[in-house]
């Protein structure tokens, strides 16, 4: 499966917990059932350490995933007012630090999923 059709599969998951729990929980409520929703599925890794290599320098757990799925598509689960131009550039550079392709912000905090929804690609 690319990263394309499983990013579709990953919103219709994020639908179905955000209907089963609407608005208003803490990210980690969504991400740990999104996660037990994905895991049927998929081999999906949680919070999982990011390192960040600076010149000689490996910095281990400086970051950490929320989701990843098949080692293609990174999920960053949030439950804020409005997502903001600075959890696409972090996205953006969680692709390039993995070598992903397509990442997915869901924001659990909106009355309908499909409006807390952003794709962050990047060009390799």
């Amino acid at each position: 499966m690319d990263e394309n059709d499983l990013s579709g599969t990953i919103i219709g998951f994020g639908m179905r917990v955000h209907t089963a729990l609407g608005p208003g929980l803490l990210e980690s409520a969504y991400e740990e059932c999104l996660y037990y929703e994905l895991k049927k599925r998929f081999n999906v890794g949680k919070q999982v350490p990011l390192p960040l290599i600076y010149e000689e320098v490996k910095l281990d757990c400086v970051y950490r995933l929320d989701l990843i799925v098949e080692n293609k598509v990174i999920i960053e689960v949030e439950s804020v007012e409005s997502i903001h131009p600075i959890h696409s550039v972090q996205l953006l550079t969680y692709l390039k630090l993995t070598n992903c392709k397509l990442s997915l912000i869901l924001n659990f905090n909106v009355l309908h999923l499909k409006e807390g929804i952003k794709r962050v690609a990047n060009k390799l």
